[in-house]
């Protein structure tokens, strides 16, 4: 059975892992951040753009920004392969952009910002699902790491009752984790199982395991 990794092997990995994601996200034509409830992403444009100029699609599942007339900045490249004999081509097709979970189109927005350099698209997306990260925009961007996302203290106070809880937990298992510790899910199972063998010393749980 292979050994658990050290802490310095530990913060080695999310370290390389923090500068891949840095990297990929770095190069998409957007940025973006999130909360547990919304997501918001800004798109620079050039300073001459006018709204009517814009095709911004915000469906439940989907979302497409462009210039009218040109290749879309947020959309999805899907590819399939094709053999020539022992040759392999790469097609590409261009389909709208698939959202990794459902919105809200009723609550989400978008507006055309002026900024120093130009302009930017600035895109609310309200999620209908408000207890989950998402690991990306669309589908096909690069995906980051949801485990790694810490909610600042002030957004936590933001949340209802119920989902500060979920967050909370969340954050306690994701820290339990790194330290190679249990879950609170385990913990409780390891509870439930220290109070049976208390009520039942008779019983050999020597080799009980935890499901």
């Amino acid at each position: 059975m292979p050994s658990s990794p050290t802490p310095e092997e530990r913060e080695k990995a999310d370290a390389e892992l923090k500068a891949k994601e840095k990297i990929e996200q770095d190069a998409l034509p957007y940025k973006w951040t999130q909360t547990i409830q919304d997501v918001d992403i800004t798109v620079p444009v050039p300073g001459n753009i006018k709204g009517r100029d814009l095709e911004v699609v915000l469906a439940k599942n989907k979302l497409k920004v462009a210039v009218k007339g040109q290749t879309p900045i947020i959309d999805v490249w899907l590819s399939t392969y094709i053999y020539y004999g022992d040759i392999k081509l790469t097609l590409h097709m261009l389909q709208q952009g698939d959202l990794p979970k459902a919105i809200h189109v009723d609550e989400s927005t978008w507006t055309l910002e002026p900024v120093s350099n130009g302009k930017e698209v600035s895109i609310h997306l309200d999620k209908v699902n408000k207890m989950e990260w998402w690991a990306h925009v669309v589908t096909s961007a690069p995906a980051i790491d949801t485990s790694k996302i810490q909610p600042e203290n002030s957004k936590l106070s933001d949340l209802d009752g119920e989902t500060r809880t979920m967050v909370e937990k969340m954050m306690y298992d994701q820290r339990q984790k790194e330290m190679g510790k249990p879950t609170s899910d385990e913990e409780k199972k390891m509870d439930m199982l220290k109070k049976f063998q208390e009520q039942h010393p008779e019983m050999d749980f020597s080799k009980a395991k935890m499901g």
